[in-house]
């Protein structure tokens, strides 16, 4: 069996051609473009023909396009397929990685996007983690993205003198009373004081996510009372949950409001609302920072029972969203968590918006140097599912070991995409199927998937995007092509947002009143940059490659020379 020679993207350069012809050219209308159809195999592959009993034919076949089988079926089972990591990875940024040497480190093992998590950390500590990833970025090596995850409307418990060490059995009094003198050695307050409101005799709360657990069997004015069920080390602060239940606060907290006039203040480039419960949430979010001029995208935190219900109407209402699969799994039956996100990512592809799967991805490479296999597999799966990124938290903002955990990740997304690339039955590089889209629909979406198309048929290195607010990009990202997609954009701003979108590369070009002086620089700019080579062919897709003010769909196939 023949082994699949990849074009030069992502490879060195070894020789740089002086200038780029058009040595084929094909301009589509994109009112005459068709719905691109499931691929089963890329043509660009080369191709085994078995006989129907298994056996081997006697030729091996490379497609050109087009091929007779009428005698035979193609063998899938393709290896040394080797395709660029298409998922993106998000850090969280802590302690041990906030210096500019380690989030270097970091960009060059594979993160794409820098996360600062608002429930640690002063705004003066986060403000110097954004200057260092700025400078980074200023150095022409990588966009990092910025992503302000907010802390939300958790509920803790108070301040211990020591640890508890806490029994099954073992009588325990939650309480929103203030008198702390009187406390017992099992009595702790709590920060909600609602809380005695939201609890009911039978419920089940939940500390850090299922550490400890304990069920409620009285409930008082003041005081919540309750009976150990599962055993554990009670410290001071700990989050609390009540299993299937989300806490009466307001989605977004003065903390909150706070947080994101910081991030507004400096630029950054993705909101994570913590503890949505309602689409409202969102769109009061978004369209407060389109109040004041930002751009940045609002991604939904799916993490409350309340969040699960209403999950369409969320997602729809948001630019994206992520799987926070800890308190997740603390509001709903932890069985129910690998479910839901599969739905999320499911509902997310259809209408074309990024997921970002995050929380224990690596959880044992806090302590440990290597992954549990578990973990191997969850991150495969939550690839294989389609999402756009994973993430890592305390893997990289306090372990022991930040560089080998996102080496373990980006190594597993690289070889899920090249394995997964020799399978014809996995969905994974393709579109999901477009269901009651309105006529009206934008004629750019059937150019991306034309684009895609010409890619998996022809032996591409990339397929290149022009585009000023990046709806091109998004959309060709959404058809799932199985090479990268070079998105060059005037707006700097835009290049760090589409770092989020599965298999897109984005840069920042400026664009010249002529077309084909900007195509030219493109191309330049990726010889320079090793990411094509003499002899590569590159699809480009764009509405804006004429030399008027009007604007034409168009794509187009170029071989560089």
């Amino acid at each position: 069996m023949s082994a699949f020679l990849p074009p030069s993207a992502l490879r060195p350069l070894r020789s740089a051609p002086a200038s780029l012809q058009s040595s084929s050219f094909s301009q589509l209308q994109s009112n005459r473009v068709a719905q691109a159809p499931k691929a089963k195999l890329a043509a660009r592959w080369h191709m085994v023909v078995t006989g129907r009993n298994g056996s081997q034919a006697p030729s091996t076949l490379q497609s050109s396009g087009g091929f007779d089988l009428a005698s035979g079926v193609i063998d899938d089972k393709l290896w040394d397929v080797q395709i660029p990591r298409m998922s993106k990875i998000v850090c969280t940024i802590g302690p041990k990685t906030c210096d500019i040497e380690s989030i270097e480190k970091l960009a060059e093992t594979g993160m794409d996007i820098v996360r600062l998590n608002m429930s640690h950390g002063t705004h003066e500590w986060h403000g110097k983690v954004i200057e260092t990833v700025r400078e980074v970025n200023s150095r022409g090596r990588f966009n990092l993205g910025l992503l302000l995850d907010t802390k939300g409307p958790e509920v803790r418990s108070g301040d211990l003198k020591a640890p508890i060490q806490v029994k099954r059995g073992q009588k325990f009094t939650w309480t929103v009373r203030k008198d702390f003198d009187s406390f017992d050695d099992f009595t702790v307050d709590v920060s909600y004081d609602d809380f005695v409101k939201d609890v009911h005799v039978g419920d089940t709360l939940l500390v850090d996510g299922g550490m400890c657990s304990f069920l409620v069997t009285e409930v008082t004015d003041k005081d919540v009372l309750s009976e150990c069920i599962d055993g554990g080390t009670l410290t001071s602060r700990r989050h609390l949950n009540v299993r299937g239940k989300s806490a009466s606060l307001p989605a977004i907290t003065e903390k909150d409001w706070e947080d994101i006039k910081f991030g507004m203040e400096n630029n950054v480039d993705f909101y994570a609302l913590s503890f949505v419960k309602h689409e409202d949430d969102v769109q009061m979010l978004i369209s407060y920072l389109r109040e004041n001029n930002s751009l940045a995208l609002v991604l939904s935190k799916i993490e409350s029972a309340d969040a699960v219900k209403r999950l369409r109407p969320i997602l729809e209402a948001s630019d994206g969203a992520m799987v926070a699969r800890g308190d997740l799994g603390a509001e709903i039956p932890v069985e129910d968590v690998p479910l839901v996100q599969d739905e999320i990512v499911s509902i997310n592809r259809s209408i074309r918006k990024p997921t970002i799967v995050a929380t224990h991805m690596l959880e044992s490479m806090i302590t440990y140097p290597s992954p549990t296999r578990a973990e191997v597999a969850d991150i495969t799966e939550a690839v294989r599912q389609g999402a756009d990124a994973t993430m890592l938290s305390g893997e990289t903002a306090n372990g022991s070991y930040p560089y080998q955990a996102l080496s373990v990740m980006a190594t597993v997304a690289e070889s899920v995409v090249s394995q997964d690339s020799a399978l014809s039955e996995n969905d994974l590089f393709s579109p999901v199927l477009r269901m009651n889209e309105s006529k009206a629909q934008d004629a750019r979406l059937d150019l991306a998937f034309g684009a895609s198309t010409m890619a998996s048929r022809l032996n591409v290195a990339a397929i290149v995007v022009f585009t000023r607010v990046g709806t091109y990009a998004k959309l060709v990202s959404c058809t799932r092509p199985r090479c990268p997609i070079i998105a060059f954009t005037p707006d700097e701003d835009l290049v760090r947002r589409l770092t989020l979108y599965w298999g897109v590369k984005p840069f920042e070009l400026s664009f010249s009143e002529d077309p084909e002086e900007t195509i030219s620089r493109a191309v330049k700019f990726l010889i320079e940059k090793g990411l094509t080579s003499t002899g590569d062919t590159l699809v480009i897709a764009s509405d804006m490659l004429v030399r008027d003010k009007s604007k034409v769909n168009t794509i187009q196939v170029r071989t560089v020379h």
